[in-house]
């Protein structure tokens, strides 16, 4: 197996838990907030959608799909078009607010197509590409991707914890 289909297979992944952290859920429960600092679903599946877009289209030299496709005039969130909801504060946190699952699981899907484009054109040699010289050591493609599979398997893995909180509470 080479290293871009295991990339494929573990973004494919993040596509299914998505999927089904959302599915079936109506704008209380996409929308809620344990605590006044806690991130609602919404929020969750909207950063780690935010962070892949972001992150695969700047080391593949790509356009965000979130400004290509006008997802962001979709969502019609009062935030800066740009945001991908990293450092949000509780405030900005609660402007991400969505009244229906197919929202969020349009645009990533819409962003996971993209992913899977990038990926299968990847040769194992791109993988040492310098996409990122901020950092020490700068960081490589391969780096880069593998930080985005950690981060999106995180929120998914918050939201699906979410998830069942709030359903056992509303049981």
């Amino acid at each position: 197996m080479h290293a871009k289909d295991i990339l494929i297979d573990a973004y494919d992944r993040i596509r299914e838990e998505v999927h089904s952290v959302v599915e079936g859920l109506g704008p209380d429960v996409l929308n809620a907030r344990p605590t006044h600092d806690a991130n609602s679903i919404s929020w969750l599946v909207w950063h780690l959608t935010r962070v892949q877009d972001d992150h695969v289209a700047d080391a593949f030299g790509l356009d965000q799909v979130w400004l290509a496709e006008d997802w962001e005039k979709r969502f019609g969130l009062d935030l800066s078009r740009r945001e991908t909801g990293y450092g949000h504060s509780a405030a900005k946190v609660a402007k991400v607010r969505v009244d229906s699952p197919d929202l969020l699981t349009g645009y990533y899907d819409a962003v996971h197509e993209q992913t899977l484009r990038a990926l299968r054109s990847l040769a194992a040699a791109d993988l040492e590409r310098v996409v990122d010289e901020r950092w020490e050591p700068p960081v490589t493609l391969g780096v880069r991707l593998v930080s985005v599979l950690s981060d999106d398997l995180q929120h998914v893995g918050q939201a699906a914890y979410l998830r069942g909180q709030l359903q056992s509470a509303a049981a």
